[in-house]
């Protein structure tokens, strides 16, 4: 993660870490690109991009890798995340 966390990236972290148990986790605030545009609340965190690759998600579709996270973030979707852009690996499928 970037050196300057906010609280609501490190919720995301935490929630995503006790739900999926990645083996890697990388979540980017995109939030300064949107500064002014739709859903920029001006915390200065509503907007990400994640990648994330876990056991959990071998065997599983882009849409249900997509919906495990959206799960484990529950309420912050909703909340306090105005977009989130997701990749999501099963462990070996992510590119070195």
């Amino acid at each position: 993660m970037a050196a300057m966390t906010g609280p609501v990236a490190s919720e995301m972290e935490a929630r995503l870490r006790a739900a999926l148990r990645p083996v890697h986790l990388e979540l980017i605030n995109d939030s300064a690109k949107h500064r002014g545009h739709m859903g920029d609340d001006g915390s200065g965190e509503s907007h990400f991009t994640l990648i994330i690759e876990a056991a959990d998600f071998a065997g599983q579709s882009r849409v249900a890798r997509q919906r495990a996270v959206y799960a484990a973030l529950g309420d912050m979707m909703a909340e306090k995340v105005h977009a989130l852009a997701i990749r999501a690996f099963a462990p070996g499928e992510r590119a070195a």
